[in-house]
């Protein structure tokens, strides 16, 4: 039978009362606390390359939800720890944010204001310095660094070999440097540039056995981008800045270190962003994930191979031993 098409829908209520209770379900579901969502573009974790004029450096950044509409995150500078965000303003239709950081110094005073766009996949920004300067940069994706199988060793490599710097250079060319040979130790007597391997590694084991004086400060690069602290910190409690945490990252769940003037070793195993260290034989970080570069970094190409840096700048350190087993 032929519908007239005259015939009115309105005399069917339950398709209107469908129609209805469709339309607020939707209304509903948009505010519903317990509907799952997908997360905005921004939200993960961005390898940053800063252009401060003519130099450039690296930085990270990672925007996390903390909410329905709230974006809170971590942002690591040239230098210094990871900075928690606490409020990161995010306009979906524009792809624009924008956040403040305080001073990290005690010397400065002014917050810092970040404002950026998310451009496909490509964040770019500009950041207003606490002195007032503006400098540009740019942001990709950070790889995840997933490995498909465990990796197989290969033969393990003396970084040091006992008698000169055969195979490190200064982390900066011309650079003055107080590193040398002594009685078979590698020295960093008088601090001034950092010890950069010249061969580049992926995934590897490395083991260091070093000492330091009373209050000195190093640090290991693991591919010149995550920093395994060294410091004098006996009997303090466990932190991410003290020995053995990857800085402002990750804090090692005891503190195994000696005293200033003894001994100690480091076994680090880094299998993508997956760490391990070992600390004089006690295992104080187990399989953790580093989530990006930590400040003093040399790059932020984290998909990439990367040498092993020895922090010069800060405080004197002798290393006996340095063995680098790499993953075929």
């Amino acid at each position: 039978m032929r519908i007239p098409i005259t015939s009115p829908i309105r005399s069917k209520p339950w398709l209107s009362l469908l129609l209805l209770s469709a339309a607020l379900n939707a209304g509903a579901a948009e505010h519903d606390p317990f509907v799952k969502r997908e997360p905005p573009p921004l939200v993960g974790r961005w390898d940053l390359k800063v252009r401060d004029g003519g130099h450039e450096y690296p930085s990270w950044l990672e925007v996390r939800q903390s909410g329905f509409r709230t974006f809170i995150g971590a942002y690591v500078g040239q230098f210094g720890s990871a900075r928690p965000i606490g409020n990161v303003e995010w306009d979906d239709a524009s792809g624009r944010f924008r956040f403040v950081l305080p001073p990290q110094w005690e010397h400065r005073t002014n917050d810092v204001a970040f404002t950026g766009r998310l451009e496909r996949d490509v964040l770019r920004g500009e950041t207003t310095d606490d002195q007032g300067k503006v400098i540009t940069w740019e942001g990709r994706r950070a790889p995840s660094l997933t490995r498909a199988q465990p990796p197989k060793w290969g033969k393990p490599i003396a970084l040091f070999n006992g008698r000169d710097l055969t195979g490190w250079k200064s982390r900066h060319a011309g650079a003055s440097h107080g590193w040398r040979v002594e009685a078979g130790r590698l020295t960093n007597a008088v601090p001034g540039s950092d010890l950069v391997t010249e061969a580049q590694f992926t995934d590897f084991e490395l083991h260091a056995k070093f000492r330091y004086p009373a209050k000195s400060n190093s640090g290991i690069y693991l591919r010149g981008r995550y920093e395994v602290q060294i410091e004098d910190n006996f009997g303090k409690e466990p932190d991410s800045h003290f020995i053995g945490g990857v800085y402002g990252f990750l804090t090692p769940r005891v503190n195994a270190a000696r005293r200033a003037g003894e001994w100690q070793t480091l076994d680090i195993t880094l299998v993508g962003r997956v760490v391990t260290v070992v600390l004089n034989g006690e295992p104080i970080i187990e399989r953790q994930a580093i989530p990006g570069i930590t400040g003093g970094a040399m790059d932020s190409d984290e998909d990439k191979p990367g040498p092993i840096l020895i922090q010069g700048d800060h405080g004197p350190i002798e290393f006996a031993e340095l063995v680098l087993t790499p993953a075929k």
